[in-house]
């Protein structure tokens, strides 16, 4: 999405591109990249809040997320998602949880989510499991329910590989570290391993293969390592730092269909798994 920058202010910090928010309510552009190589353009207007992040939901349809929700006075969580139908149309809004450190949307309009330690332990019930699903409706559709090897303390990255989603998310020092878990929304099977990496900032899976980056802070280049699922152990097969376009920043990469794209400085940099 594209903001022009008459609608933004700029913050003292964070620095670079990520420092600049839109002061709501203003305009965007969503611009759409199909498989084909063919590109859309379309106009969001009186988007009323800043956005964390974004995602497509089924018949066109986008949902903007700020990470936050704020308890209101009648004791409710205030929204922090909003769909917008494909003519830019407000169509919904609800709270999908508090801190969110990362989301990602799959083929069939569900909601995947990983929460930050203020949200794990700021009260919002579903965020103080650390990860969750929600429907398109901003109904909760899945919780851990103990089934997670450790707590999730905060959430890293995501990616989806077919019908299957991919969160990568990280315990309490001394605890595990980064962990790698696989929902099967069909089934609600959950599965989890030790990741390879430790906290990367983008992830892809095709299969057994993987591929996860780690940032160098306010640099041109980022750690790529590629891994497969070995005898039941995510094993890391090659690693090497690569120049990229512009320094990454934290939450812009997400993994489609065993693709990466990792935001670098103005440019999408691809990486297949």
């Amino acid at each position: 999405m594209f903001v022009s920058r008459r609608h933004l202010s700029r913050a003292a910090y964070p620095a670079g591109w990520l420092g600049w928010t839109p002061e709501v309510p203003f305009e965007g552009v969503l611009v759409v990249r199909h498989a084909d190589g063919s590109v859309r353009h379309r106009t969001i207007e009186a988007v009323g809040m800043c956005p964390s992040h974004i995602g497509l939901l089924p018949d066109g349809r986008l949902l903007i997320v700020n990470g936050r929700a704020r308890m209101g006075a009648a004791g409710l969580w205030t929204a922090n998602a909003s769909v917008y139908s494909p003519d830019g149309t407000l169509e919904d809004c609800f709270c999908i949880g508090d801190d969110v450190d990362v989301l990602v949307t799959d083929r069939e309009g569900s909601i995947w989510t990983a929460y930050g330690d203020e949200g794990i332990y700021g009260g919002h019930p579903q965020s103080a499991a650390g990860l969750a699903g929600w429907n398109q409706r901003g109904e909760i559709a899945l919780v851990p329910d103990g089934r997670l090897p450790k707590s999730p303390l905060a959430g890293f990255s995501a990616a989806t590989d077919g019908d299957h989603v991919w969160l990568a998310w990280y315990s309490r020092p001394g605890r595990g570290g980064t962990f790698l878990t696989r929902i099967e929304p069909e089934t609600g099977a959950v599965t989890s391993w030790p990741s390879p990496v430790s906290s990367p900032d983008g992830l892809a899976v095709r299969g057994h293969r993987a591929v996860l980056t780690r940032r160098y802070h306010n640099k041109r280049s980022t750690e790529v390592t590629r891994a497969e699922l070995i005898d039941g152990c995510w094993t890391a097969t090659d690693r090497q730092k690569t120049e990229v376009p512009g320094p990454v920043v934290l939450r812009c990469g997400q993994g489609r269909d065993g693709t990466l794209w990792l935001r670098a400085g103005d440019a999408w940099f691809r990486i297949e798994a």
